[in-house]
């Protein structure tokens, strides 16, 4: 069975559904699997549909799982709730490919996992015949708060709340959490950052006014940081190298580039951990807005705090601590958990913490690393869309870039498979910006406005989204979170 352990304390292990509930180690750490020694060999994908290419790269990974639960778990996953039947399409750009990720309900990458989880924490207490409830704790910067709002909706012994930067997501991001629907949801703004939703949502789990308020509550994340996030995200790194094996642009066994737009890590960690079961991965590139700390990162081996926080027109990525990397470091130094624990506990005390030279030598094995400005991502929304009448989004946008500095810089002509993370239309008003220099203040009539200019429709959960009533306007300052979440997991132990 493949054990997930702590990557601050290695003899807490526990199975995959186990690790599904409890989200976050007590410590603090991120369950990670313990050892990956096995191989998926993506020949033996071709031909299968997308569910049942999921079904089989879970079933390896999360194997205390029953074929027949995740059978069950796949096919509720992925069905008419994307508006293509192929879930995860790729489209060929003129300098490489697309792995479009937004086809789903909340039109974002984040869907993908986010369907899932739900019916995979469902099946984890069923396996335990357990009758509490469980507290969906979640920071997002933008996509994971509605897609994880979708995805748990009045599903049965749970309840989800979500933090959001009051100032940093879009506003048609805002109003898809704000108008987001079912009995068990609570929305949160937060007068911060995402890293500082995403603090609360850490501390939380040990926070003693919290801790005594859950009376019959168990605190579980929908954010990657749980393992049942991260791993159905491995699933369509294989499907969409699969994808190009079928239409012969690379045999099997040929190596690709993933280009990730990246922010909390989670994203371009699957594709590591795709790598290390069997998916030739070449190169996994890095790709950062003006929020650069993982490009300096790779470049220098220190993780330092010691920067402007910027906003910017993709604000998924507005990110200075990115939590999944930890799972990286933790992997890459043979599961020390001395020294994970060491660097973390450097990040939160000192700001900054600096990686042994051997490790960095592994993760540059891998990993490569490239920022983008503004007025770039600006440059690529235009060109692509008037070179190639392809309209892609700021996130999809800071991957292009990315990409295009690669293989200028490297010459490397292996193919490049760039995550296309949202639907241009969840930052309409900077789309259009960039396309048509128009700057309309109204999310809906700019919306409107790129649907004629371009002739690419808004996808129809969008465009509804103007008469849905809003029902969640609540604000906190970083202060109030703790007590907040407490009185949160009071009225959830009340029912």
């Amino acid at each position: 069975m493949v054990r997930y352990i702590s990557s601050r304390n290695v003899n807490d292990a526990v199975s995959s559904h186990e690790a599904v509930i409890r989200g976050l180690a007590k410590d603090g750490g991120l369950y990670t699997p313990e050892k990956l020694d096995f191989q998926i060999d993506p020949k033996d994908l071709i031909g299968l549909s997308y569910k049942d290419t999921a079904a089989v790269i879970l079933s390896a990974l999360m194997d205390d799982y029953s074929r027949e639960e995740i059978l069950s778990c796949t096919a509720g996953a992925y069905d008419e709730k994307f508006d293509v039947t192929e879930i995860v399409p790729v489209t060929k750009t003129e300098r490489g490919w697309l792995m479009e990720l937004w086809h789903g309900p909340t039109s974002a990458f984040k869907d993908i996992a986010l369907t899932i989880l739900p019916r995979l924490l469902t099946a984890a207490y069923q396996k335990e015949n357990r009758d509490d409830k469980v507290a969906i704790l979640t920071a997002t910067s933008g996509d994971t708060g509605k897609a994880a709002l979708s995805g748990f909706a009045d599903v049965d012994h749970t309840a989800i709340t979500v933090f959001y930067p009051e100032i940093g997501v879009s506003a048609i991001q805002k109003r898809q959490m704000a108008t987001s629907k079912g009995n068990n949801v609570e929305v949160i703004a937060v007068r911060g950052n995402f890293d500082d939703c995403q603090r609360m949502v850490k501390e939380a789990v040990s926070d003693p006014e919290v801790l005594a308020a859950c009376q019959g509550v168990t605190i579980s994340s929908a954010n990657s940081i749980n393992a049942g996030r991260l791993i159905p995200q491995v699933v369509y790194y294989y499907s969409s190298y699969v994808k190009l094996v079928e239409n012969g642009t690379i045999q099997c066994g040929d190596e690709v580039n993933f280009v990730v737009p990246t922010g909390n890590f989670g994203d371009i960690l699957a594709g590591y951990i795709a790598k290390q079961i069997g998916l030739p991965v070449k190169r996994l590139i890095c790709a950062s807005n003006t929020n650069n700390v993982l490009t300096d990162f790779i470049n220098t081996g220190v993780y330092s705090l010691d920067r402007k926080f910027h906003t910017t027109m993709s604000p998924s990525m507005d990110i200075l601590i990115s939590s999944n990397l930890e799972r990286l470091l933790f992997m890459v130094s043979g599961n020390n958990d001395t020294l994970v624990a060491g660097m973390m506990k450097d990040l939160k005390e000192k700001g900054c913490y600096k990686v042994p030279d051997n490790m960095m030598q592994k993760i540059r094995e891998t990993f490569t690393g490239y920022w983008t400005s503004e007025e770039e991502c600006a440059a690529v929304i235009k060109d692509m869309f008037e070179k190639e009448n392809i309209l892609i989004d700021t996130h999809t946008a800071v991957g292009q870039a990315a990409m295009y500095k690669y293989q200028d810089e490297t010459k490397d002509t292996a193919p490049c498979i760039v995550l296309s993370t949202a639907s241009a239309y969840k930052f309409g008003h900077d789309v259009l910006k960039c396309i048509t220099g128009k700057d309309i203040a109204d999310d809906f009539e700019a919306m409107d406005t790129l649907e004629q200019v371009t002739g690419k429709p808004v996808p129809r959960q969008l465009k509804e989204l103007r008469d849905l009533p809003v029902r969640f306007t609540r604000v906190i300052d970083i202060e109030e979170g703790m007590h907040a979440i407490a009185a949160r997991m009071q009225e959830i132990a009340n029912g």
